[in-house]
Formats: C-alpha cells, sequence, structure tokens
C-alpha cells in the first residue's frame, strides 16, 4: 500500500527521524498538523503553541517485533494513539521503502553527500576511492564535495578538479568557514533524502549546521599529531531542510569496509564502466587482473585502487565462506591490537585439544559402572 493510500484512508503518517534504545522520533507529515487542529476551538487554542508538523516520541507495537519488523531512520510509518500535548504515539506500520542502507541502517535515502576537505586534513586520494566506491555500491547518487577550499589557491583546486574529473566525477568546492558555495551545495539537496558521509574532521557537521539553523551539531577540531578529525557524531539522525528534503548525520569513519562482491567492483569506478561501455573482455568472470584480452586493464590512475581493493573484497568473501563452512581449516586472526591487520591461520581440529567437561567425563564414568555390573 502506498503512501498516497494511507493518506487519502486518514491515518497519521510521519517520518521517522532519529532511534533512541526503543524509542523512535517520528516527524509527522503536514496532513497530521492540519488533523492536529481540526478540533474544537479548545483544542485549537491548548495545541496552538506546538510546531507544526508536529515531532513525536513514539514506540512500536508489539506486533511488529513479533513479525520481525525493524524500524529505521527514514521509515515512512503509520501513527497510531497520538498524544499531541504530551509528544507521544505508537508505531502501527511501516510503509515499503524505496531504499535501504546498512551502514548507516536508514532507509528511503536518494543521494550520498561525500565531504572531503581539501587540506587540514589533507586529501588522501586512496581513501577518498574507498569512500567513493563504497557508495558507489549503494546504486544511489554521489554527490562529491570539498571543503576548506579557502585553504588552498585556485591553481591548486583546478589541479584537483581536473584529477577527479579523470575518475569521473565532478566536484563542488565549498568552504563553511567562508561561505563559498554553500548555498549551491544546498540546491542539490532540495526535496530530497541525503545521506552525509566522509571521514571524521573535514567539517560534516558544521556544514549541517550552515545549511539547518536549527541543528546546532557539536563540532570537533582535527588533531594535530595524527592529522584527522576527532568523531563527534554518534548516532544517525535525520534534519530537515529549510528548502524541503531531510539531511542524514551519520557517524565518521575513516576506512568504509570493502564487503562487495569480487566480480561486481569494476562496476563501482566510473573510468572503468566506460572502457566496458565500448568493449568486452574475453572472458565473462574476468577480474581485470591478468586475464588475457582484458578490456579494462591499462594505465588508468585509479587501476592500482581496484587491485588493492579486490584483494580485500576477495578476502572478505573468503571469510564469509569460511564463516558458513565449519569443517573450514582456516581462520582469520587479528595480527596486532589496535592497527586493523589480519591475516589466516590453520585452525586446530575440532575438539582434539579440548578438555573433556566434568559433565562428559561424569557420563562416562557411568557408563563404566554399568558395564561392569
Amino acid at each position: 500500500m502506498t503512501g498516497e493510500n494511507f493518506a487519502a484512508t486518514g491515518q497519521l503518517l510521519g517520518t521517522v527521524v532519529a532511534v533512541q534504545a526503543n524509542f523512535y522520533r517520528v516527524q509527522m507529515e503536514q496532513e497530521a498538523g492540519e488533523q492536529r487542529s481540526g478540533g474544537a476551538e479548545e483544542k485549537l487554542d491548548l495545541n496552538a503553541s506546538l510546531p507544526s508538523p508536529p515531532l513525536l516520541l513514539c514506540t512500536r507495537r508489539t506486533r511488529l517485533k513479533k513479525i520481525g519488523q525493524q524500524v529505521m531512520v527514514g521509515d515512512r510509518v503509520v501513527v497510531e494513539e497520538p498524544d499531541w500535548a504530551g509528544g507521544r504515539g505508537a508505531i502501527a506500520e511501516v510503509l515499503p521503502r524505496q531504499s535501504e542502507l546498512d551502514r548507516p541502517a536508514i532507509a528511503n535515502v536518494n543521494q550520498i553527500l561525500l565531504v572531503f576537505a581539501v587540506a587540514d586534513p589533507p586529501l588522501e586520494p586512496y581513501q577518498l576511492s574507498r569512500f567513493l566506491i563504497k557508495a558507489e555500491s549503494t546504486d544511489l547518487d554521489v554527490l562529491l564535495c570539498l571543503n576548506k577550499s579557502d585553504l588552498i589557491s585556485p591553481q591548486e583546486q583546478q589541479q584537483v578538479s581536473d584529477r577527479l574529473l579523470g575518475w569521473g566525477y565532478q566536484p563542488i568546492f565549498i568552504s563553511v568557514k567562508d561561505g563559498i558555495n554553500t548555498e549551491q551545495a544546498a540546491r542539490y539537496l532540495s526535496n530530497k533524502i541525503t545521506v552525509i558521509a566522509g571521514p571524521s574532521g573535514v567539517g560534516k557537521s558544521s556544514l549541517i549546521n550552515t545549511l539547518i539553523d536549527t541543528a546546532k551539531l557539536r563540532v570537533g577540531e582535527v588533531s594535530g599529531k595524527l592529522a584527522r578529525g576527532r568523531h563527534t557524531t554518534r548516532h544517525t539522525e535525520l534534519f530537515e531542510l529549510p528548502s524541503g528534503g531531510m539531511l542524514a548525520d551519520t557517524p565518521g569513519f575513516n576506512q568504509p569496509d570493502m564487503d562487495c562482491v569480487p566480480e561486481e567492483l569494476i562496476h563501482y569506478f566510473p573510468e572503468a564502466r566506460k572502457r566496458l561501455a565500448v568493449a568486452s573482455c574475453r572472458f565473462s568472470d574476468c577480474l581485470h587482473r591478468d586475464e588475457p584480452e582484458c578490456v579494462v586493464r591499462g594505465d588508468w590512475e585509479r587501476y592500482e585502487h581496484y587491485l588493492e581493493f579486490l584483494d580485500a573484497a576477495i578476502a572478505h568473501q573468503t571469510q564469509l565462506h569460511q564463516q558458513a563452512d565449519p569443517e573450514s581449516t582456516m581462520k582469520l586472526k587479528s595480527k596486532s591490537k589496535g592497527k586493523g591487520q589480519s591475516q589466516y591461520e590453520p585452525k586446530l581440529e575440532s575438539k582434539k585439544y579440548r578438555r573433556i567437561s566434568r559433565k562428559t567425563q561424569l557420563q562416562d564414568l557411568q557408563e563404566l559402572y554399568r558395564d561392569e555390573e
């Protein structure tokens, strides 16, 4: 059933903007505000000071929990038994999702806004490439903003722009501090649900505070020792844009997981897609490494990134297969604490080196006594 059908039946619709433990903050749609004020005049006077449309703190109906229906940020939901004065309600149903992301967990997203800094912290091509591949794997539109453009010269901006055009992207150079091109970026966000992502310290929270006066997100400084940002965003939350649409702030992370299927990885590179659009490799399962008559392998800049990401994707797929196979003879083990490095090592034979439990020993003794009797 579509959202229009729900609205036609007079049911209250809203969008989940945040999840806190077992509670959901739901931004009600405009029709809810009209229904709220459509009663007697005394009710209208009582609620005149409440925002329209209102924001309700809701629980989830037990029925949804029993059928395993998860409620995510970005979900459009049906709300029952609204308490307008107390700001409470109950989510009775979740409407079908148009899209869904697992990290961050958010539904009905239209596009991804990647924010990086050109300086402080410095732009790292490998890290940017990894974020772009993760964004491309969602099948959503990708918009790239480069913040702190006031810290580099116009000539340096042109060099970065030309380089990224070769990757297949037209970046928007902005400066939240000086207000450069922030209005241009806001036009791309109008009437859409957008996820803003990127490493810590590049100015994501500052950009949201600029676009949305009421957001008031906490902003951190870049660590001078590591040249990296400090995490200030702790959870995913949707903020309503003045021009329409919503913007989702997500916790910053420095290296997205490379959990895509190895055979699909090449299609997340726009420059490789251009090559495949005009020619085909000899083998349909070509991984574009050392296979003969491969049309992708070549001298394009990010080819080395592709090979590294491919190794990571293959390792991830191998790990999944081994976890699903109880008879696997290999296991993934961390090499050193805190550095994120890992390697595969042989597993000990199942149960061969395990201590026999006391319960099993007692059962064996009981069987022995029975045999002697």
